[in-house]
């Protein structure tokens, strides 16, 4: 059964209609109705899913779609008009459409989705030219520099429902040459590519042992088996952050797979009794709800790491996947061959991911993680997560010398990769560290090593976006964020802060201002989001605006200050710093 599920997040919408739908009806219905079968079948359908959309719904001529990514809306309403202004079929009437793409704040109900970024994309398609494409000025503003197409600004107009002016700017495939678009084949080449990756979302294992406390043994596998596919390039692995979010959720496998964007789910369940451990792995195609693969193992605990080789090997054939030398490499090393060891750090990464973050669930998990490394005194992973603790110490003044918790975090992750320099988690926490401590050119290092090893490790992708944004490269971070949200849509609060930053900094402000805006729907305590978003309506003219965002901030936090706020963020170029204070001002802020 399906749980009701209702969520709102920032999307970009596609709306299409069919031009002259009546007429063509009226004149030869059967025919109509097979070009349009056609149509969508060989050219809209597939163009979506090459760039990774959610079809909706269909109204008649018409069509909704979801996009994640406002760069691959565009770029697939585009490749949909390039491939759609050719001659019209012998003896069949031609399909032409009007598209509209808007960005914006949407609610997702079930299947369906509603709010302002559709609205508004649905009276956007009505002013495309016959075959063009209308898109909002945030949309233009987002993907400036990105898509190869150029829109004329098409003014200020007032459409029906909508209680403001929108700024609107269109394009159509006769207004420039057809090359600066994907042509038809180009789509058709990037659908076939899109199809051929495989997507994968890991859910938490069903704890069978009949005992609460062994929740993190289930919860440390399943997040083991996410570690290790996603060290597979060929494989779009989502996030644990995402996963996790079913977890002891009746949501179906097929809503799962829509909402994640993915092909195939992976669930399961383990049942432990003191030396023995029973795991069930079923893979499952997201799309029908078929079995793809099943097993089960009933192993002595100690036999615990081979059974998740199985399981990732498993799933590699399943998904014919071909792993390069290197990825066979990494798939069969590293780690500890303590089970006991291994069972502790497993002990102390639950605690950590825990939301209430206290002073005794730190003091709890340096404890576990020093015994493990007391049992295996080269378990890396161990190290690298005690250099994790500490350097959240740093942030949350746990200790009585935080402070130098920075430090210490830095020994633990120097040790940890010098132990093992094939994980990706060291690397990642020493990328992190870091930028702490303003030290970018290591942190762009560490986060590429990370990557090189895990192309799939949604934070590291993110940290290598943020670690541009400080280092005065905000156009060149602006991918990778949003590439890190594609993974790990459920975290997109955490990402959609940086995202705004990323966007403040490059000038688009319009665009700045939605994401902290949709960042404070989701996390309504946010002071620093709130920071920027006053800075970008400054920025906007929107001077009353910035002004109410300053005086929520204040209600939010009291003794925020923008001085103690910038100090503690590492930002290279003085000149970014000067743009956001520049923001302020125009508002008269800080008062």
């Amino acid at each position: 059964m399906t749980e009701g599920r209702t969520t709102r997040r920032l999307a970009a919408i596609l709306a299409a209609d069919v031009v002259g739908y009546s007429r063509l009806m009226a004149a030869d219905e059967t025919g109509t109705l097979s070009a349009l079968k056609q149509h969508r079948e060989r050219l809209f359908d597939p163009t979506v899913a090459a760039h990774n959309g959610r079809i909706v719904k269909l109204i008649g001529d018409g069509t909704l779609v979801e996009f994640t990514s406002v760069v691959e809306a565009l770029e697939c309403a585009l490749s949909i008009q390039t491939a759609n202004s050719g001659e019209p079929a012998a003896n069949r009437p031609q399909i032409v459409l009007r598209i509209g793409v808007n960005l914006g704040d949407v609610i997702i109900d079930g299947d369906d989705i509603y709010g302002d970024g559709v609205n508004v994309a649905a009276r956007l398609e009505p002013l495309a030219e016959p075959g063009g494409v209308c898109i909002a000025s945030i949309v233009n503003e987002s993907t400036a520099g990105r898509v190869k197409a150029a829109f004329a600004d098409g003014g200020e107009v007032h459409v029906k429902n909508i209680d403001r002016p929108l700024r609107i700017w269109r394009w159509h495939p006769a207004s420039e040459p057809a090359a600066v678009v994907p042509s038809p084949a180009a789509a058709a080449e990037k659908t076939k590519a899109a199809r051929a990756i495989p997507s994968i979302a890991v859910l938490p294992f069903t704890n069978m042992s009949g005992d609460a406390e062994q929740e993190y043994f289930s919860d440390g596998i399943s997040e083991d088996i996410i570690t290790d596919l996603s060290k597979v390039g060929g494989l779009v692995v989502i996030a644990r952050n995402s996963s996790f979010a079913y977890k002891g959720k009746n949501v179906d496998v097929r809503t799962i797979g829509r909402e994640l964007g993915v092909g195939v789910v992976l669930e399961g369940s383990i049942r432990r009794a003191g030396n023995r451990v029973r795991i069930t792995a079923q893979l499952i195609d997201a799309a029908n709800g078929a079995h793809l693969w099943a097993e089960r193992y009933d192993r002595d605990l100690t036999d615990i790491f081979a059974v998740q080789d199985e399981v990732t090997g498993e799933i590699v054939k399943a998904l014919s996947i071909t792993l390069t030398p290197r990825e066979q490499t990494l798939l069969a090393g590293g780690g500890t061959g303590s089970v006991e060891a291994h069972d502790l750090v497993l002990r102390a990464r639950e605690l950590l991911l825990r939301p209430e973050k206290t002073r005794q669930n730190f003091e709890r998990t340096v404890q576990w993680l020093q015994q493990a490394l007391t049992i295996d005194p080269n378990y890396a992973g161990a190290y690298a997560t005690l250099a994790w603790v500490h350097q959240l110490d740093y942030q949350n003044r746990w200790s009585g010398d935080s402070d130098g918790a920075l430090k210490r975090s830095l020994d633990y992750v120097d040790k940890a990769i010098a132990l093992d320099p094939n994980d990706a988690f060291g690397h990642y926490v020493a990328a992190i560290i870091t930028t702490f401590m303003r030290d970018l050119d290591r942190a762009s290092s560490e986060v590429d090593k990370a990557l090189a090893l895990s192309p799939n490790y949604a934070l590291a992708i993110n940290a290598r976006g943020v670690t541009n944004l400080y280092k005065g490269d905000a156009e060149k971070g602006i991918p990778d964020i949003e590439r890190a949200m594609r993974l790990d849509l459920t975290f997109s609060q955490q990402y959609l802060h940086f995202l705004g930053v990323a966007y403040l900094l490059a000038g688009r402000y319009e665009t700045a201002a939605a994401h902290f805006r949709e960042r404070i729907l989701l996390v309504p305590e946010t002071d620093f989001s709130r920071a920027f978003l006053a800075s970008a309506l400054g920025h906007l003219g929107e001077i009353e605006e910035a002004r109410r965002i300053w005086q929520d901030l204040k209600r939010v936090n009291p003794k925020y200050t923008f001085e103690g706020h910038m100090q503690r963020l590492p930002f290279r170029r003085q000149a970014d710093v000067a743009r956001i204070v520049e923001g302020l001002a125009k508002a008269g802020l800080p008062d």
